[in-house]
Order: C-alpha cells, then sequence, then structure tokens
C-alpha cells in the first residue's frame, strides 16, 4: 500500500503512555513509510510548569518499542523547523487539539514555506496523561 509520505514525524511528552498516544502513533504510521517521534526531554516538560511522573529514559524505550514507531528522538526544544532541518520530514502529525492555535496558525504558515504538510488526527477523548495525573492524586487521597 502506497503511503501519502516517506517520512513523517509527531513529537510527544508520552508521560504514562495510553490509548490516546497509541491512536496517534498508529494513524500517524498509517499515513507514512518512516515515522520519527520525537520525545520531550524532562527538562522540555517543564515548559508548561508540569513534571513527568515516568523519567524521560522510560518514557523513551517505552515509545521505541512501538510497532508503528520506525524511530525516536529526544525532543530537545519546541522549534519545529529545527527538528524539520535536522530530519528531513514531509508531514508531520500533531492532535487536532491544537488547531487554530496561535503556535500551530505559525508552524502551518512556516512549514508551508518549505512545503511540508501538518496533519491534524483526531484527538482521542475522555483519556489524557492530565487526566490519569489527577486521578491518581485522588486515589491517592491528595
Amino acid at each position: 500500500m502506497n503511503k501519502k509520505y516517506k517520512i513523517g514525524y509527531t513529537t510527544g511528552v508520552y508521560d504514562m503512555f495510553h490509548i490516546g498516544h497509541l491512536n496517534l502513533l498508529r494513524k500517524a504510521k498509517e499515513q507514512c513509510d518512516h515515522l520519527i517521534v520525537g520525545v520531550t526531554v524532562d527538562e522540555l516538560v517543564a515548559y508548561k510548569n508540569k513534571e513527568a511522573v515516568i523519567p524521560f529514559e522510560e518514557r523513551i524505550e517505552i515509545v521505541k518499542q512501538i510497532s508503528y514507531v520506525d524511530e525516536v528522538v529526544p525532543q530537545l526544544n519546541m522549534n519545529k523547523m529545527e527538528a524539520w532541518r535536522k530530519l528531513g520530514f514531509e508531514a508531520i502529525f500533531v492532535g487536532d487539539d491544537w488547531k487554530g492555535t496561535d503556535t500551530w496558525n505559525q508552524f502551518e504558515a512556516d512549514f508551508e514555506q518549505v512545503g511540508v504538510h501538518i496533519e491534524y488526527l483526531p484527538y482521542t477523548k475522555g483519556t489524557s496523561s492530565t487526566q490519569l495525573r489527577q486521578t491518581l492524586q485522588v486515589i491517592n487521597g491528595r
């Protein structure tokens, strides 16, 4: 089966890996021959004023084992153009919950200049690492 793109890219923290993560990776891989996944380093997670529950080394190892993933790289910063220059992807995949945000509107403008497509994939409702974290806090009586 011919895929739409040769090389695709997506990024994430992938903390407390869940079905939403798996759905995004599966849908991304359906559209490309080679899927590169950037896993956010612990230091960068702090930009969201959060702390990863699972350490980076474990998160990257989990993602490496997912059958839809062909290559895993550390995401050291939020500069997607820098990642494109380094990795040469034709498409970047992101959850559709980011569509229309100032950040992704700018990425659309930037990537249009170099012929990279942004594919917004359906966000899996009902689960997220934030929801899992909140549930654990309730269970632990915090």
